[in-house]
């Protein structure tokens, strides 16, 4: 019997991988004959509420009874048999957990970054790794101003976290990771017990264009410093010979641009919509990633198995998880940009069959015949939890 699924998702006011995912997902439960529900809040209606309302942020990002209600009124009419809850912060809050709860419907989470670790959600702080919040405690990030540069929007993540681990919240739910290297990572949250994470990638759906072996390299993401695009530009500048194009904009697009105007080899390409983005993967020869932290998962890396298209990436989780060295890619030093460089010289000589490698690859790991397995296993053992004796959450 298929299971009716209420998708939960708190919208960024900048989109991302995640809305994507929720995307995805959806349809795949959909087209899998799961009755699913989605039901979201978007962090744009910070900009319109009203003084008292964003006096009560505070309270309401710790718990909402809006939330609550609403939830809770949804799983009662609609019988829903699972909650799975992406995003909760800012306005839908850890309350829709308690809503799940308290009509006895198991709750599982997808854990798409660092958060419940590290208010800043990235371990990464001042152009390094930084994993102080588990070392030290979540001061540290309220002493940094590790969300969003703000100490006071830093102390409301530290107090909602602290206050839901007293609470005991996150050891009811069940979690999942995208790869082993986050699961590992959870877990360092001593109240998770191991039987409840499940780890599962994400997906992408096929393809509609083919890989046409082009002439350039190409970097789609933000253009941040975290994103190591600095570091990509700096070795592109070192092969003329080379072609680059960069999709994407960022709070540093503009001085990269002025530094690098000279260069007759790098095209910056500012903002494209998600379907020329698949033509142009389509285009390249090569993915380039350089990310500086571990970036929980790297969606643009499966679209571009998807596509036949190889990547180059720097050797850093976790995205190098997602790359096998000269069989779907190349790997270097992230942080090296000699390495970088030496890397696509190794691409280039390479006799590898790309394009039948990294479709194998794509088939095999992140299709949504495999995705659906998957999904629907994990829902079927928190329904009817039981101990796992085998590969069911590695």
């Amino acid at each position: 019997m298929k299971e009716k699924i209420l998708i939960v998702h708190n919208y960024y006011q900048i989109p991302g991988g995640e809305d994507t995912v929720v995307v995805n997902e959806k349809k795949l439960l959909e087209d899998n004959g799961h009755k699913v529900i989605l039901y979201s809040r978007n962090n744009s209606e910070l900009k319109t509420m009203s003084t008292i309302q964003k006096l009560l942020l505070p309270f309401t990002t710790v718990f909402s009874l809006r939330t609550y209600r609403e939830v809770k009124q949804i799983i009662k009419e609609q019988h829903i048999g699972i909650v799975h809850i992406h995003n909760t912060l800012n306005l839908i809050s850890p309350s829709v957990y308690y809503a799940a709860f308290s009509c006895k419907v198991p709750v599982v989470q997808t854990i798409h970054n660092f958060r419940m670790l590290c208010p800043g959600a990235t371990f990464y702080r001042d152009g390094h790794i930084c994993e102080d919040c588990v070392e030290h405690g979540l001061g540290c990030a309220v002493k940094h101003n590790c969300y969003r540069g703000s100490k006071l929007q830093t102390l409301m993540c530290v107090i909602t976290t602290k206050i839901h681990r007293m609470l005991g919240t996150y050891k009811k739910l069940n979690y999942i990771c995208l790869t082993e290297f986050n699961k590992q990572k959870l877990l360092q949250l001593k109240q998770i017990k191991p039987e409840k994470v499940f780890v599962k990638p994400n997906f992408t759906f096929r393809a509609d264009v083919k890989h046409q072996n082009g002439l350039f390299y190409l970097y789609i993401g933000r253009i941040e410093a975290i994103k190591g695009v600095d570091k990509i530009l700096s070795a592109f500048s070192k092969m003329p010979d080379k072609q680059l194009k960069l999709a994407g904009t960022g709070t540093i697009l503009d001085e990269l641009k002025d530094e690098y105007q000279s260069l007759e080899n790098v095209e910056f390409l500012g903002y494209v919509e998600h379907e020329d983005l698949i033509e142009l993967v389509a285009q390249t020869k090569a993915l380039i990633i350089d990310s500086q932290w571990y970036e929980p998962f790297g969606m643009i890396v499966i679209e571009a198995y998807a596509s036949g298209v190889p990547v180059i990436a720097g050797d850093i989780e976790n995205i190098s998880s997602l790359v096998t060295h000269n069989i779907t890619g190349i790997k270097f030093k992230y942080d090296s940009i000699e390495e970088l460089i030496a890397a696509v010289d190794e691409f280039e000589s390479s006799r590898q069959q790309w394009n039948q490698n990294v479709i194998k690859e794509y088939e095999e790991m992140y299709s949504p015949e495999r995705n659906i397995v998957m999904l629907e296993t994990i829902y079927q053992d928190v329904a009817q939890p039981r101990v796992s004796v085998g590969g069911n959450r590695s």
